[in-house]
Formats: structure tokens, sequence, C-alpha cells
């Protein structure tokens, strides 16, 4: 009677462990479910809060955002953390904004912190501007309590925050918000839209050093200058065979392939020199797009082929047996490989190119952005080729 008891508690025990392996693989192929990153032991992330005002006068700081987004993360996609290459996160609030919830102090949080830059865009090109009352402690205190900034202290952890109303208004004071910043690690750099000794009696610049962080004033009208470069339209050209390698999965797979496409057309109606930027972030390390697509998602570790349903497969693969499946997704792989890396050396030939090239000083929101990071980025031991 010991044993066979003994027996039927084993029995059990095992199938509740079956049960619940069962169910830990159905989560690890997640596509549905939008926003979400994978955790790596010891991974190190740039992770930046990107605050904007966008009440009625900040129209050219939202044009500056979505003409910049991926001219910054091009510059950040050469970051090393330690000799390896850290992730990026980005979350996104919006500010300042009439048609925004007054109680919660007319802010709103439009992404967690995310890895997926087609969202970013997305989200940047669907701002809209209107009245509005501008508390920037208040932002800050909410971006510091409902974003996950983690436990890493190697984390590159910092804040931007852009609008052109005195740094003073609502119920939180940004000295309170500065403290529980310094407590996270967190940096706050702010970014008036204006002229800069105005920024500085608004409090803008005090705003900034209480946390270490840096103070920039902008012409946030001035209009992104874009140069064009011989290597312009090569790069555009693979960007289409780039496009040709993902391997959507489910109904989720397919709305996230339309946005990419919507995100390149996007990026193209600033300038080709833009589109071009798009494509050279969809070449590095910085884009990933595992929580749809098969090609990165099968690099991550719980990937599990016996997961995959087949009916939520393109219709060209559905008959595919697994180790066809496999095949497929091992090639399309390969050939992403080689169109990265051939982006990424035309892009080496651009660059120098382009620094050979005098242009216009610019000094709107993206390079106010650049040099913070990359000044404090170094006291914490990153560096940039």
């Amino acid at each position: 009677m010991k044993t066979k008891a003994l027996l039927w508690i084993w029995i059990t025990f095992m199938g509740l462990y079956a049960c619940r392996a069962e169910t830990d693989n159905k989560k690890s192929l997640s596509f549905e479910t939008p926003h979400s990153v994978s955790k790596t032991v010891n991974k190190n992330y740039i992770k930046v809060a990107l605050l904007l005002d966008t009440s009625n006068s900040m129209d050219g700081l939202i044009d500056q955002a979505k003409a910049q987004l991926w001219n910054i993360v091009n510059e950040l996609s050469y970051a090393k953390c330690d000799g390896d290459l850290p992730s990026l996160q980005i979350g996104l609030y919006e500010y300042g904004n009439d048609n925004l919830n007054a109680r919660e102090g007319y802010l709103r949080k439009i992404l967690p912190f995310t890895e997926d830059l087609d969202e970013v865009s997305k989200e940047l090109f669907s701002l809209t501007t209107n009245g509005g009352s501008e508390y920037c402690g208040t932002v800050i205190k909410a971006s510091l309590e409902k974003l996950d900034w983690g436990t890493n202290a190697d984390d590159l952890k910092m804040i931007f925050i852009a609008g052109n109303e005195p740094f003073t208004q609502g119920n939180v004071h940004y000295k309170d918000a500065a403290s529980e910043a310094k407590e996270k690690g967190v940096i706050v750099n702010t970014i008036f839209c204006g002229d800069y000794s105005h920024g500085i009696e608004s409090k803008w610049k005090e705003g900034a050093t209480l946390t270490y962080g840096d103070y920039s004033a902008i012409d946030h009208d001035h209009k992104t200058i874009y140069t064009p470069s011989p290597y312009d339209e090569l790069i555009l050209q693979l960007n289409i065979r780039l496009n040709n390698t993902y391997v959507p999965y489910g109904s989720y797979g397919k709305r996230k392939m339309e946005v990419q496409a919507s995100q390149d057309e996007n990026a193209a109606t600033y300038s080709k020199a833009n589109a071009v930027s798009r494509t050279v972030t969809k070449g590095s390390h910085l884009y990933k797009n595992s929580t749809w697509d098969l090609v990165d998602a099968e690099t991550e570790e719980d990937f599990n082929y016996t997961t995959l349903e087949n009916d939520k497969l393109p219709e060209e693969l559905k008959e595919m047996s697994t180790s066809e499946l496999k095949k497929h997704i091992t090639n399309q792989r390969k050939k992403r490989t080689e169109i990265q890396t051939e982006i990424q050396k035309l892009n080496e030939k651009r660059r120098i190119f382009l620094s050979n090239t005098t242009t216009e000083a610019s000094d709107g929101l993206g390079n106010a952005m650049l040099r913070a990071l990359k000044k404090q980025a170094e006291k914490k031991n990153y560096s940039w080729d």
C-alpha cells in the first residue's frame, strides 16, 4: 500500500509538472502579446523614457521626434558596455494636452519600455497637439513609478523631457520628482523648446542638474536637414529584400508586418535619407521582432517548434513538416544576415561620406539627446566605436 501511495504521488507530481511545462512552453511563444521583452541574465540595457509636451505650440517638437528617431537609434547601436552590445528600450509619454485626463495631470503613458521600434515610430506618428497645462514634475514622477526601470546598476537609465512652459507647474514639485529619480538611479535630462536663458529662468536647467542630467535649449520649429549620399538607393533596395526575410506567425504577425511596412512609408515621407536611416536601424542588432517573426523568435531560449500551430503559419508554410520548416527558417536567417551585413558595410561608406560633407549644424531634439546620452554613458564605462 505504501509503495502504491508513493507511486500515486509521483505520478500526480509528474502530471502537474508536465502541465506546468506545457503551459510555460505555450507562454514562451506568445506572439499575440505586443511590447513583450525577453529577459536575459546579465544583459545590459539603455533605457530611455521620452516625455513629450503635446500642447498647441509643440507640433515642431513632435515633427523632430518623428524625423530624428532612426538617427538617434543608429548612434546608440554603436554603444558598447564592457565590450558587449547593450539592448535599447524606449518608453513614451505625452503630457500637457487638454485631451488627456485632468485628474491624472494631463499625461498619458503611450508605451511601456519596449524594444519594438516599429511601435515607437507608429505611436510618434499618431501624436497630435492641443491646448494644455504642462506639469513637468507630475509626468516625471509618473514615468518613474509606472515604467519598469529594473535593478541593474549597469543599465543606463535616462529620462528626456521636452517642453516650453515653466518647469514649476503642477501639484508635484520638480525637486521631489528629482529626489525619486536619484533614488532609482535615473538621470533626468531637460530640453527646453525656446531661448536658453528663458529655460534657465523657468527652472528647466535646475530640473536637470538636480539629478546630474543635462540641460539643452532647442529651436523646436527647426526643420531636420537631410544630406543625400551615393549609397542611399542601394541601401533602400536592400530594405526590400530584407522585408522578404520575415516570417509572421498568427494574426498578430500579419498586423505587425503591416506596421513594419507603414513605418517604412512614414520614414520616407520626410526624405529618402530618413528612409535610409530606418533601413540602417533594421540592419542593426537593435531591431528585434521576436514577438511575431519566427526567424527572430527561434533565437530565443524558450522557443519550441512543437508549440507552433500550422494554421497560424503563412499559407505557403502550412503543409511543411517540422524539419522542412526548420530548414526554411534557417535559410531566411542566412539571407537576413547577409543582407544586414551588406547594409552595415554600405552604411560605413555612407557615414564617411556624410562626415566629409559640409552640412548645416542642427541643434534639434536628436542632437540634444545624443550629446547627453554619450556624455552620461561614458561615466558608466559605455563606449562608442
